[in-house]
């Protein structure tokens, strides 16, 4: 019996292996877009700098002066992804930044931060790796 269960276990596993990767259409994710949008909006009223990857995949920071802010581009084909953080001082405990990241208009990532109570934020949002 325990032969029995152990072969039907591993007919299973390997059913289940071999059917959640042969449906993939691969096709459609190497053609997938590299327009990039980040976008950063809230009610905090402190200083805020953004970091983020920019079309080569280079990392830059800015300083923002007004919200929303949002940012465009095209990635070039060496960029590996796209990346976004922000971070705050000066503002009012409880206030808030959302960001969020856009990949060929879809949403991929949004996160919202919520000031301390000594008015700093931090915004880390996941990075989003483009498929090969």
């Amino acid at each position: 019996m325990k032969s029995i269960l152990k072969t039907l276990a591993i007919v299973l596993t390997l059913a289940f292996t071999v059917g959640s990767c042969s449906s993939d259409n691969d096709n459609d994710s190497k053609a997938a877009s590299r327009d990039v949008k980040y976008e950063i909006t809230g009610n905090y009223t402190g200083s805020v700098s953004v970091f983020y990857f920019e079309k080569g995949g280079n990392a830059l920071n800015e300083d923002i002066t007004k919200l929303p802010w949002t940012k465009e581009f095209t990635a070039d084909a060496k960029s590996l992804g796209a990346s976004l953080s922000a971070s705050g001082h000066g503002g009012v405990a409880g206030q808030q930044l959302t960001g969020k990241i856009y990949i060929g208009g879809k949403l991929e990532n949004e996160l919202t931060a919520t000031a301390t109570s000594d008015g700093i934020i931090v915004l880390p949002l996941t990075p989003y790796v483009f498929p090969l």
